[in-house]
């Protein structure tokens, strides 16, 4: 089981996010006309991302990516910067911001998603080298935050309103909570990403290449497998069961 989890985590994970985006994508006429179709959107460009930041994979002397070791874009840490840490978090802003009706709590949604795509550009600026070596844990912190309160604007207004009483019936509803999980699960992580990022995981865990502590890959491996198939299954669902004219 460990050794399967070590090899196969990373084509699992894949498989539930295109579950998902293809769901999406047959769902689509459902949702068209709701702030629902912005969130398929989002669940094929994870999709595309995931597919294209496997390029590592390839980047050896035995592959066809072969000519990109030794240049900045040998590992994918600026894609998944600009890709995850940024634009997923201003589009989690620009969904609740669609479906929050409080003129209020849409203004703080909007100048917080602003300031945060001002401090990111600046941020990556001033550690442009470290950008293409490591991911930004001050990023990956502050987009939590803004998902947990975009989640939390979205709770309050559920339960001050009688949409309450049909909640189970909401997309949204599925979208905040499942969102606000995975990132409590996973933001813990990034404290030990400096640990984490120095094995060579592009070596099956049997090279001899490989180093490090195996029992923590595993257990990492294990967390973000996972938490990324219990909410990619769990999109899956509530695109299935939510009705549009209830979102």
């Amino acid at each position: 089981m460990k050794h399967f989890l070590l090899e196969y985590t990373t084509t699992v994970i894949r498989l539930v996010e295109i579950i998902a985006a293809i769901t999406g994508v047959f769902c689509y006429k459902k949702y068209k006309e709701t702030a629902g179709k912005y969130f398929i959107f989002f669940l094929v460009y994870i999709a595309i991302l995931e597919i294209i930041g496997s390029y590592v994979v390839y980047v050896r002397p035995d592959r066809f990516l072969y000519f990109l070791q030794g240049t900045l874009i040998e590992k994918n840490y600026w894609l998944y910067t600009i890709c995850w840490k940024i634009i997923a978090i201003l589009f989690f802003s620009f969904y609740f911001y669609k479906v929050l009706k409080s003129y209020k709590l849409k203004s703080i949604v909007r100048y917080t998603a602003s300031s945060y795509l001002i401090f990111s550009v600046v941020y990556v600026i001033f550690n442009w080298k470290a950008f293409f070596h490591m991911f930004f844990p001050v990023l990956s912190i502050l987009g939590a935050l803004i998902v947990f309160m975009c989640s939390t604007f979205y709770f309050v207004e559920l339960m001050q309103s009688e949409r309450i009483l049909f909640f189970y019936k909401y997309l949204s509803f599925y979208i905040a909570a499942v969102i606000f999980i995975w990132w409590l699960i996973i933001t813990p992580l990034t404290f030990y990403d400096l640990f984490y990022d120095k094995f060579d995981l592009t070596k099956p865990f049997r090279h001899p290449e490989f180093f490090g502590d195996i029992n923590y890959v595993f257990l990492r491996r294990k967390i973000y497998l996972f938490s990324n198939i219990f909410m990619y299954l769990t999109y899956t669902f509530a695109l299935l069961w939510c009705r549009p004219q209830n979102d």
